[in-house]
């Protein structure tokens, strides 16, 4: 797992951490071919571990990935409080949008201070942000969501690929078809240059984990949550937050440069996923 997943697991008794710790585990396992499951895994992990900020984190980003996004929202609600970050303010937004508020996930999207973000949870905001326009029928405005400055026609990093994707869905809703073309071209040559690069999917995350052993679901732990457990999960988020601080185009073939937000690597010989040079460009060709 995660070294600050596993910091915040210390927190508890060693048994309780080594199961929660195996819940989280098989929920990032099973979030592609089987997120139901996933999710029964993530809620039996916020049954054990309710005060733990990742265990209410993957409840809710496996409650959004069976489309249930009221109780995304409110995971995420706890797991801001409790954390104090807003490294997930983009899933807020998308799960407003899924609940049918695409102004409300407007006003979520402009509370933040984007520039307190980290660069790919930036750009997923822009992205998110740019979709509740569309939902308003704004096209010209979605649009206007995507001109940020990690938007480089010429360069490709991680988060590249989706973000000129949603640009070229924008470009095909007003209309200039061509333009959609060039950019989702953009989106797909992206996509193959950096999973060549990286010797796997652009989307894949790299993790470190200890061998998972398979664990099964008892009884009490996918049994549905009660109203007055759900009111204590709330009460736990308020303490919590009280008790603590916030932490706060290509027609020639484009560029990758370093991730501004990435550390340097060691060594000239060394490579960071996130930072590798994809394409050469010829500035005569």
């Amino acid at each position: 797992m995660h070294p600050s997943a596993r910091n915040e697991l210390k927190t508890l008794s060693k048994e309780n951490a080594e199961q929660v710790g195996r819940h989280l585990a098989m929920a990032a396992k099973l979030i592609d071919e089987d997120p139901q499951l996933a999710h029964e895994h993530a809620l039996a992990a916020t049954r054990r571990a309710g005060r733990i900020a990742v265990a209410r984190e993957t409840a809710a980003i496996t409650a959004y990935a069976i489309g249930d996004f009221a109780l995304a929202l409110r995971e995420l609600r706890t797991y801001r409080r409790i954390s104090g970050r807003d490294d997930q303010i983009a899933l807020m937004v998308d799960s407003e949008r899924g609940v049918g508020r695409p102004d409300r996930a407007l006003e979520v999207g402009r509370s933040v201070d984007r520039a307190t973000l980290p660069t790919p949870a930036r750009v997923e905001l822009a992205i998110a942000m740019s979709g509740a326009q569309l939902d308003l029928g704004q096209p010209e405005r979605a649009l206007t969501e995507l001109d940020i400055p990690e938007l480089d026609p010429d360069r490709a990093f991680e988060w590249s690929p989706a973000l000129f994707a949603a640009r070229a869905a924008v470009l095909e809703e007003l209309g200039r078809d061509s333009e959609a073309a060039e950019w989702q071209h953009r989106a797909v040559v992206a996509a193959e240059v950096i999973e060549a690069a990286l010797g796997g999917p652009a989307d894949d995350e790299v993790q470190v984990v200890d061998e998972v052993e398979e664990i099964t679901l008892e009884e009490d732990d996918i049994a549905p949550q009660s109203a007055d457990e759900a009111v204590a999960d709330e009460a736990v988020a308020d303490e919590a937050q009280a008790s603590s601080e916030p932490v706060s185009e290509f027609e020639s073939e484009p560029q990758v440069a370093p991730d501004p937000d990435a550390e340097a690597p060691a060594s000239d010989d060394s490579i960071d996923p996130k930072s590798e040079t994809l394409f050469d460009h010829d500035p005569e060709a």
